[in-house]
């Protein structure tokens, strides 16, 4: 492991200050695990960025399969790393309180691995359909593939958004096809088809296959379960019979990881269940919506009587 020398970097600085804004304690273990992670190897990179960069030459041919862990964690310079990571901090907070922290992590070392080799893959194909090896050598470093993976999550998981993109509204569901083309353009020395791997897997997760052969591999693992779809609040802090009641342990545990949409359509979809919960029919009727109180019930002596005094008064 070797140690960066020169001076102090002013794009790390300026990671740490945003990190310190946000404050530690608001930054999900996981996330801030990666964070750490990161910051790490960039001041104390395992080996040199063209030992530790994935290619299809280096990757495929020469069998160098440990690039594929190593290459997302290395940055090329102190700003390629403030850029990637202040967008990890982001995702991660969005991401990670939604998907918990066992899940979220399990994401990000499957899209790690997997981004690498389908990086290799459309590299071989530009090599095969523009018949140019040079692509072969093309290496690549950085976070930035999984960040795209992520960008794909989070608009699945929160649709309906829009993001800026050099100012331009655009929905979340086109933002990275946007971003992918305007990175590309604004700045060509980025890895063009590193970011629509990222892209490629994170379609894969959310409407492919890959979700569901993750899910299978951590079948076994209870805590290794991927909250397909957000947990109902009732069904998990009351157990019927007998309310077995148990205090949530945090806000995101309470509204079950429901954005504040899904928690209002779910509160009126409650409100309108409840009408008819513990006895609130009577006769089989609905009751109507608000105060409601059962009609009384007056036996034949009492209906006689009133039908005689009514007799009388005439």
């Amino acid at each position: 492991m070797q140690r960066r020398q020169g001076r102090v970097s002013a794009g790390l600085l300026l990671l740490l200050y945003q990190i310190s804004q946000v404050g530690l304690q608001n930054i999900p273990s996981v996330t801030l695990g990666v964070l750490a992670l990161n910051i790490f190897l960039f001041l104390n990179p395992v080996r040199p960025l063209h030992e530790v960069c994935i290619s299809v030459n280096e990757g495929f041919y020469k069998r160098n399969w440990q690039r594929l862990l190593l290459s997302p964690v290395h940055h090329a310079d102190d700003w390629h790393l403030y850029y990637n990571m202040v967008s990890m901090l982001w995702k991660g907070i969005m991401l990670e309180k939604k998907l918990k922290s066992v899940w979220f992590a399990y994401i990000i070392a499957v899209f790690s691995v997997l981004i690498g080799v389908v990086y290799m893959m459309l590299e071989f194909m530009l090599v095969e359909i523009l018949d140019d090896p040079s692509y072969e050598m093309n290496c690549a470093v950085g976070f930035s593939g999984v960040l795209f993976a992520l960008k794909v999550l989070n608009n699945h998981y929160n649709p309906g958004r829009v993001s800026s993109v050099l100012g331009l509204p655009i929905a979340s569901k086109y933002a990275c096809w946007v971003e992918l083309v305007a990175i590309h353009l604004i700045s060509p020395g980025t890895s063009f088809a590193g970011h629509l791997a990222g892209i490629l897997v994170g379609l894969m997760y959310t409407m492919g296959p890959l979700k569901k052969i993750m899910r299978a591999c951590a079948g076994g693992i209870s805590s290794f379960a991927d909250p397909a779809r957000p947990r109902d609040y009732y069904s998990e802090y009351y157990g019927y019979p007998g309310y077995q009641y148990s205090t949530p342990r945090s806000y995101y545990d309470y509204t079950g990881g429901l954005s504040e949409e899904e928690q209002l359509e779910r509160a009126v979809l409650n409100s309108l269940n409840e009408r008819d919960f513990g006895g609130a029919t009577y006769n089989n009727e609905r009751r109507p919506y608000g105060f409601w109180f059962p009609p009384e019930r007056r036996s034949e002596e009492e209906i006689r009587r009133h039908r005689l005094r009514r007799f009388e008064r005439r």
